[in-house]
């Protein structure tokens, strides 16, 4: 059974265009803020790792855009592991418009989703590195 994280976020205008929708970079943005609060969740303190020199960094990502997010919008960004290997992560995240009334019928509509990989590193020479075996048994307990 995969274990799903999700983050509730609020869509404010500095998210989006002069039309009122989100700026299509910034669904980036969520992506990262929700595998971050995922990360806080566990036990996984980025500024330690920092200062063990590893850092992780986005090496791909695949998003597809369905519907716009527009400012003001309630959203929920869903994230699940869905691979852990030596030196890499690979997310699927999914970005749902959280209307009041939806839930309770159990509809929701789907704004956007993604594929990310992020690969672990020495942060002194952008290298790969394994993962902590702490940090891979935490990413592996969850996927």
């Amino acid at each position: 059974m995969t274990t799903e994280f999700i983050w509730p976020i609020r869509v404010y205008y500095e998210d989006t265009d002069a039309g009122g929708v989100v700026y299509y970079a910034n669904y980036l943005k969520f992506y990262e803020r929700a595998r971050t609060e995922w990360l806080n969740k566990m036990n996984i303190n980025q500024v330690e790792l920092l200062d063990e020199d590893i850092v992780f960094v986005v090496t791909h990502a695949e998003i597809e855009y369905l519907k716009p997010a527009k400012l003001n919008n309630e959203l929920i960004v869903k994230s699940r592991i869905n691979k852990v290997s030596a030196a890499s992560v690979e997310f699927e995240q999914e970005i749902i418009l959280e209307e009041k009334g939806l839930e309770e019928k159990g509809q929701s509509i789907l704004l956007n989703r993604a594929n990310i990989k992020v690969a672990c590193l020495k942060l002194n020479s952008f290298s790969p590195c394994r993962i902590p075996t702490i940090v891979k048994e935490e990413f592996q307990r969850v996927s």
